[in-house]
């Protein structure tokens, strides 16, 4: 079991987004919600932590997306204020804040934690920032529908609507569902995912690059037999 963790690439799933969401939909404060990320953090390192001294040797840990730009967020009543709302994307500073917020924690944590275990190989992965490729310039990747748009946002016939519960739902998918961004309002469609993979084993956007780390992990495991 230990040699099988050693051996292989560990990706550990998105964390904290949700949990930012599900509380300033309950009407906390941006600054209230800022206060819960050390701790998000503090689960996700942990969770790190664990998995090294199972036996992992390379873990790839994603940081947060740019809420700010999910069209569950942007359908949030904040008025008019322009001010809010970052005239490139669309997409709202002060929630993207908290993302970026995230991520800067998350990454000053896995540093110590690279001090700590230097065999160990972790990445992290920028995801924030391979998503506002898009974001800044859909149509370039074939994304024609508005960013505050969702392929499905059923969420939202639920929230206005008290009558309706989940078994009145009849799902109509939109036709092209890779032209958009977004597929419920808060998770992303696959085409917008393909972008961010694709940023990440092949671009710039895991630190340190996934390639090269991947690279000298196969040289260390081929030194081993000579």
């Amino acid at each position: 079991m230990i040699h099988l963790i050693g051996d292989s690439l560990i990706l550990m799933g998105e964390t904290g987004m949700n949990e930012y969401i599900n509380a300033l939909e309950d009407g906390k404060s941006i600054d209230e919600v800022e206060t819960y990320v050390p701790f998000v953090v503090e689960a996700i390192i942990s969770a790190v932590n664990e998995l090294i001294e199972l036996g992992a040797k390379t873990i790839l840990v994603p940081g947060g997306l740019p809420m700010g730009c999910f069209p569950m967020i942007l359908k949030l009543d904040y008025g008019y204020d322009k001010t809010k709302y970052d005239n490139i994307t669309g997409c709202l500073f002060q929630f993207n804040k908290i993302a970026e917020y995230h991520n800067e924690l998350l990454m000053k944590e896995l540093n110590k934690i690279r001090e700590l275990y230097p065999e160990a190989n972790l990445l992290y992965a920028d995801i924030y920032n391979a998503a506002m490729q898009f974001y800044r310039s859909p149509k370039k990747y074939g994304f024609t529908n508005e960013v505050s748009k969702a392929c499905y946002d059923f969420t939202w016939v639920l929230r206005y609507n008290d009558s309706v519960s989940w078994w009145d739902l009849s799902p109509t998918l939109c036709d092209n569902p890779d032209t958009y961004i977004s597929w419920d309002g808060t998770h992303l469609t696959e085409a917008a995912y393909k972008i961010i993979s694709k940023s990440l084993l092949q671009g710039p956007y895991t630190v340190p690059q996934f390639y090269s780390s991947c690279l000298l992990k196969e040289m260390d495991v081929l030194s081993s037999f000579m």
